[in-house]
């Protein structure tokens, strides 16, 4: 068998059932967003990791600037989704030897500058001959015990709650591919984006969320991923997903929901919320309510045809 035949997911999971836990892993490899490990105090220590290549995650449009934001924006969303202070990164760096000095001084600044935006830094990390542009960040964060949020935790009847925006990143993609404008709001959202730090952390603090990711993968994936390790299903509705006027302006029809739920980029969290408390969310961040949690199976209705939605997405190896 392929790696290309079975896709990432699929290989995270054969490579965790190969991995010792126990210890003070609390969440170990391939179980969620981040490893959270168990220090002994009253903060959990969340620890994530990603790898970003110029081919591939890299469009040749994007400084080396957006470059540097973009490696650490990947890492810290992930923190975002767990309710996390992000405390530090680590930023590895594989260089072609005949990259211009000054170039790599942009992705550093870029770096710098989306660490420093959420309170953190670039604390260390390792620089070597690669022959392709790869920045590999590991984040780490802490949160309170009692504030930590699982993609699982999601009850039936729970509210499908996002934050932001949908497709945008998505919209700027399909821009570029097709040779077409977007406005710098729909191109920022792909070159620049910037990590639900902050939502996150007051999410966590609200005590109303059930279960939480981020979806830079894809919401269909990601409702997917949540699905899984929650034991539960979900109904999303097309009419209720928080699209950008200039995203509408820009696609139509089909391009338009692929863009919102399948094709990714948008670093937004989706939440599930009870919904007794969800007054109480909103009072945390804005967010719009896409859909509810249900027994089983992952549905998007259509205005009123019901559809099942495929784990379709942002996803490593797949052909």
């Amino acid at each position: 068998m392929k790696i290309n035949q079975i896709g990432e997911r699929a290989l995270i999971q054969r490579i965790s059932r190969l991995l010792s836990g126990g210890g003070n892993i609390v969440v170990g490899a391939g179980e969620d967003d981040c490893a959270v490990l168990d220090t002994g105090s009253e903060d959990y220590l969340l620890v994530t990791t990603d790898m970003l290549h110029r081919k591939t995650d890299f469009p040749q449009e994007m400084t080396g600037r957006q470059i540097g934001w973009m490696s650490v924006a990947v890492n810290l969303s992930d923190l975002a989704s767990k309710g996390a202070m992000p405390i530090g990164v680590v930023m590895a760096m594989g260089i072609p030897p005949d990259t211009e000095v000054e170039f790599i001084e942009e992705v550093v600044k870029g770096m710098d500058e989306c660490a420093s935006k959420y309170g953190t830094q670039i604390i260390g990390g390792d620089t070597d001959s690669h022959d392709e542009l790869t920045l590999s960040g590991t984040a780490l964060g802490m949160v309170k015990k009692e504030l930590l949020i699982r993609r699982s935790g999601a009850r039936t009847g729970d509210l499908v709650c996002v934050t932001g925006y949908l497709g945008t990143a998505g919209a700027a993609l399909m821009a570029l591919n097709k040779k077409k404008h977007a406005s710098n709001v729909i191109m920022n959202a792909l070159f620049e984006p910037l990590p639900r730090i902050i939502e996150g952390i007051a999410l966590a603090r609200s005590r109303c969320v059930t279960s939480m990711m981020d979806i830079s993968d894809g919401l269909a994936l990601s409702l997917h991923d949540m699905s899984r390790a929650g034991g539960v299903g979900f109904m999303i509705y097309e009419d209720r997903l928080p699209l950008l006027p200039e995203v509408k302006q820009l696609l139509k029809g089909e391009e338009l929901l692929e863009a919102a739920v399948f094709t990714g980029g948008d670093f937004e969290l989706l939440f599930t919320v009870a919904p007794d408390k969800l007054e109480k969310a909103r009072e945390a961040c804005p967010m719009t309510v896409i859909g509810e949690v249900i027994e089983k199976g992952v549905f998007i209705d259509r205005y009123g045809r019901i559809e099942e939605l495929g784990a379709k997405g942002y996803e490593h190896f797949k052909k």
